[in-house]
């Protein structure tokens, strides 16, 4: 049974397609886990288990992978590469320790090797970088390593790096240890060149584990040697200060290099007590620490939840003392008791059973169906909560429909158990257009649920294009008369009125005035007319959208003793609207939207530019005070030009890019545009 001095908690970052799952087979695979390799190719993978992973060929949930290795155990949580999926990142940094960013010798630093290290950053958590497929044609590692250190600065220091036969990597040197392995990871001779530059390393990253304390620095500026104790602390302390950021190197097809890197985590990242402390939150939302504590009474944190076929499985960190499949917890949002019973230790898709999980590490609870991710189970009595994720707001809307009609109900009810595992979209009816609408990253996220509602609920459904909501008003002042008269036997139909509409900014609602004398329409019918017209506000005359800022006086009419009704003057005022507002000078009015776009210097251009074609306004241009080289750019753009928005962001600022999007205001769409949406909007009604 480990402690929590013997475990690691890592997660694994990096651009969709550089090496992360196959750097998890190659762990385990080294580690005798596993008795062969699995290829994403053929779906064998540990780690990408889900029928859509497989489908797909990319990972879309985080999956947690032991690997077991000199007396310790390392619990690699393997990321999604694909941005759509950035709320599992969010959810692996809030359990994990420190992260190892992949990249590939031959392509280098891509987009998400940015977004990997921003997102350490802001987390505060150490950072590494592991440099992969080392065996690809035109593979160059000391080329990616100048590039890592040009752009992420000094602490970036290789602590392995490759032995090359011509362009072949035949083997790795340890920096530290100063000792070279081949392939099948023993120990070989050291190459003469490999001398030469273990001194020039050494020489960086002793300048660099100096700053982490004043007596190595006054050691350092004497040109003392570090002895072997205070280098090893010094790396240590320098990795959790994130002024060390080691850089590894291998291949996980033939196993290169890995032996070496796991070797290196052991002895230089953070176990979990000497990790970032978790935070906790009071009832008055005060934040404080909430430090690892082995002692402590039991809390675990949920940070991930998987439903499947045969339940949900519910993903956690304990945080104080054990877990033990015995206890009966309670849930700090609930306030429900939970009975533990069936917990577990991950491993891709299998689960091992087990008695107990012991402070710092991760298990899985399964069959606790009202715990949802960002739960804090605690002892009985010693109630704590864990400040929740937070995730950036979904700007990628669509409409969802059940392709097969009634089956509505079905759809709602997979949103929600879907929702449950993925928190980062939202969902919901919206009263105007009377579409339910799905938000999420971008498109690939949204068609991963629709994928999902199919295999997991049974139940298809479709995305459309959300309805914009336009409105319509009038310009121009009108009076109008409105006469309804129907005779019949017995008792006819009577109702007379003279109404004025005009443009008003007071209220977006109708305002409505009474300027009859002597009694020219009884006091009892005014609430009929000023009803009748209410019931025709919801649909104007252009295109069927409600009317807004309009104000309508009845000054006169007529009625008949015997004849006139409620009814009947409802209908007055129907035709005095219907045959009034069309010469009013009516128009469309839009949504407007304030618009926040994150974006480099370098893609200015092309979002100013983009922009205007979408009739859009630019209020103002600052640097982001968060990211050196970055932009903020704020305009004011109609709502209705923006439902691509989030992709095309994304291919003008290949992923970088981000958004915000909310509606401030109406304003009239100029008359060039207005006849399309009227064409659309009666086409959509004829439906």
């Amino acid at each position: 049974m480990y402690t929590a001095k013997d475990i690691r908690n890592l997660a694994l970052l990096g651009h969709g397609g550089d090496g992360k799952s196959a750097l998890c087979e190659s762990m385990l695979y080294v580690t005798k886990a596993i008795t062969r390799l699995g290829k994403r190719a053929d779906g064998t993978t540990v780690s990408d288990f889900d029928d859509e992973e497989k489908k797909r060929q990319y990972s879309i949930k985080t999956s947690v992978i032991p690997v077991e290795f000199g007396g310790c155990k390392l619990n690699v949580l393997d990321n999604p590469g694909y941005f759509d999926f950035a709320a599992e990142i969010v959810q692996s940094l809030r359990v994990a320790d420190a992260g190892l960013i992949c990249l590939t010798a031959k392509s280098g630093i891509a987009v998400g090797t940015e977004k990997g290290w921003k997102s350490l950053a802001d987390a505060g958590l150490p950072a590494m970088f592991y440099v992969s497929k080392l065996d690809e044609e035109h593979a160059n590692f000391f080329n990616t390593f100048d590039s890592l250190r040009d752009i992420f600065g000094a602490s970036v220091i290789p602590f392995t790096f490759p032995i090359l036969h011509g362009e072949e990597a035949v083997g790795v040197v340890d920096l530290v240890s100063k000792k070279a392995y081949d392939v099948s990871g023993k120990e070989i001779a050291l190459p003469a060149e490999a001398e030469e530059k273990i001194e020039e390393y050494m020489a960086e990253l002793n300048e660099q584990v100096a700053e982490t304390d004043e007596a190595l620095m006054e050691k350092f500026f004497m040109e003392e040697p570090f002895t072997e104790e205070e280098l090893l602390k010094g790396i240590k302390d320098g990795i959790r200060q994130r002024s060390v950021t080691p850089v590894f190197c291998g291949c996980a097809m033939n196993g290169l290099g890995t032996a070496a890197l796991l070797d290196n985590l052991v002895r230089f990242a953070p176990s979990p007590l000497e990790g970032k402390p978790a935070v906790r939150v009071d009832e008055e939302g005060k934040e404080s620490e909430f430090p690892l504590n082995p002692d402590g009474p039991a809390t675990a944190f949920v940070f991930n939840t998987v439903a499947d076929q045969y339940g949900k499985n519910s993903y956690f960190k304990v945080l104080s003392g054990n877990i033990e499949d015995t206890m009966t917890v309670v849930n700090a949002r609930t306030g429900d008791n939970e009975k533990l019973g069936n917990t577990f230790f991950p491993k891709g898709k299998d689960n091992a059973k087990t008695a107990k999980v012991c402070c710092g590490d991760i298990g899985v609870f399964t069959k606790l169906a009202s715990v949802r991710t960002g739960d804090t189970l605690c002892q009985p009595g010693k109630l704590v909560t864990i400040k929740p994720m937070t995730y950036a707001e979904p700007c990628y809307r669509m409409a969802i429909y059940a392709k097969t009609k009634g089956q509505e109900d079905k759809v709602a009810a997979g949103l929600v158990k879907l929702n449950e595992e993925d928190a980062s979209f939202t969902y919901g009816n919206d009263p105007e257009t009377k579409e339910m609408i799905i938000a999420g990253v971008c498109d690939i996220h949204l068609s991963v649920i629709i994928a999902k509602l199919l295999s997991k609920y049974k139940v298809e459904a479709e995305l459309r294009p959300a309805k914009i909501a336009y409105r319509e008003t009038i310009k121009k002042k009108v009076e109008i008369h409105g006469r309804h008269k129907k005779q019949s036997g017995g008792h006819g139909q009577f109702g007379d009125v003279y109404i004025r509409f005009e443009p008003q900014s007071e209220s977006e609602d109708m305002i409505f005035a009474d300027e009859t004398v002597g009694g020219c329409v009884p006091k009892n019918f005014i609430p009929s007319v000023e009803k009748g017209l209410r019931n025709c506000i919801g649909k104007g005359v252009l295109a069927g959208y409600p009317v807004v800022f309009l104000k309508s006086t009845l000054y006169f009419g007529s009625y008949h003793p015997v004849d006139s009704s409620d009814m009947a003057f409802q209908t007055a005022a129907g035709i005095a609207y219907k045959e009034g507002l069309p010469t009013a000078g009516p128009t469309l009015l839009e949504p407007i939207g304030e618009l926040k776009v994150f974006i480099p210097d370098a893609n200015m251009g092309d979002i100013i530019g983009d922009l205007n074609k979408r009739r859009g306004r630019v209020m103002g241009m600052n640097p982001d005070p968060d990211n050196r080289g970055w932009q903020i750019v704020e305009a004011e753009v109609p709502m209705g030009e923006m439902s691509s928005y989030a992709i095309d962001l994304r291919s003008m600022s290949q992923g970088r890019g981000s958004y915000s999007l909310k509606f401030v205001r109406y304003e009239e769409v100029p008359q060039i545009n207005q006849a399309k949406i009227i064409e659309d909007a009666k086409k959509a009604d004829e439906e």
